[in-house]
């Protein structure tokens, strides 16, 4: 169970939902419930170029908007960054519990019993765990399928915290296994080219849009026109 704690302000979508800086966030959210009604979206993937681009904060308010909805929807937050996982002590929730590689190593452990629940948010976390063999052989087992599957069932969205594309392939393995792919870039910071090249890594089909963190200027509704042949439909915004 998640302790009580004060969270970090800058997950605003669950410290202040009514703040500018949360419905920058929401804005994101009807976005998805848009393009959802014309495919299915239910299992969306937070990814980066690289390291320190603010990936994981925003899949949390991503969930955070997500589970405010009209709709009162059913979110689990998964932190699919075995290397170097952040969901827990951004949550100040238990790190060292069982988490994503344990039920994907032992099929006997559920998906409920690593399921920590996020007090008094209606959202529900599943950390990484605890990494005992390569990371590539936990991204690739069949049993992954298997716990995703079971999570559409349970759930209405799925949001996953995964690792920068560049430094390593996890990212684009479990591309492969999404609905969706969402690309947070640091404004003013991220080098065109090497977004370019993280685009590339992806199935143009899976990429949802860009959000443009960290920018003094909302920037929900724009996209730069260098990118529009990556995907049809953007999600672009600034949080």
């Amino acid at each position: 169970m998640a302790k009580k704690t004060q969270l970090d302000q800058h997950l605003v979508a669950l410290t202040s939902p009514g703040s500018f800086a949360a419905e920058q966030y929401q804005g994101l959210r009807l976005t998805i419930e848009r393009l959802r009604r014309g495919r299915t979206l239910q299992v969306i993937a937070v990814t980066s170029p690289a390291a320190g681009e603010g990936k994981t904060l925003t899949a949390i308010n991503l969930a955070g908007a997500l589970a405010r909805g009209a709709d009162d929807a059913r979110v689990l937050l998964i932190d699919a960054d075995l290397r170097r996982p952040a969901v827990a002590k951004q949550l100040a929730i238990d790190e060292l519990s069982q988490g994503l590689t344990e039920v994907v190593e032992n099929a006997q452990t559920s998906l409920g019993a690593v399921t920590q629940k996020l007090k008094p948010f209606n959202l529900s976390i599943v950390t990484a765990g605890t990494r005992k063999g390569a990371v590539h052989q936990v991204l690739r087992s069949p049993r992954l399928d298997a716990v995703l599957a079971e999570a559409r069932g349970r759930y209405d969205f799925v949001v996953l915290d995964t690792p920068p594309l560049l430094p390593v392939f996890d990212s684009a393995l479990l591309a492969n296994a999404v609905d969706g792919v969402l690309m947070v870039v640091a404004a003013n910071q991220t080098p065109r080219k090497l977004l370019g090249e993280a685009l590339n890594m992806l199935d143009p089909g899976k990429v949802l849009g860009i959000v443009f963190n960290r920018d003094a200027k909302p920037m929900f509704g724009y996209y730069d026109a260098y990118y529009k042949d990556y995907f049809p439909e953007q999600a672009v915004t600034g949080a």
